[in-house]
């Protein structure tokens, strides 16, 4: 599978960005999607999946209640909207399909303060 995320930038804190993720060369409503991140200088992390369907969604801790994942299979794409954007949301974010062993180019997002 192809994956493109896109929709990064350079942020104040607060702000709100909603990333996008392409997918190719698979048939995409079949598969669970998720969003990582990795900044500077740490490992990538899980931050949010999203079921299939689209009916079942899951955030980790950090992002939950600030960032929301959908996705529409019409168009084979997952989203990521960050909302009250932090500092340490600062990060290249990538999109992965399941079972998450791969990762396609990911976009950068960058809040400043």
């Amino acid at each position: 599978v192809q994956l493109q995320a896109s929709g990064g930038g350079m942020v104040q804190v607060g702000d709100s960005l909603r990333l996008s993720c392409a997918a190719s060369g698979r048939t995409f409503s079949r598969y669970g999607m998720g969003w990582f991140r990795q900044a500077p200088g740490k490992e990538r992390e899980f931050i949010a999946s999203i079921s299939d369907s689209g009916a079942g969604t899951y955030y980790v801790n950090s992002v939950k209640g600030r960032f929301t994942i959908s996705r529409d299979n019409a168009k084979n794409t997952v989203y990521l909207q960050m909302n009250n954007l932090k500092p340490e949301d600062t990060a290249v974010y990538y999109c992965s399909s399941a079972p998450y062993n791969s990762w396609g180019q990911g976009t950068l997002v960058t809040v400043s303060s």
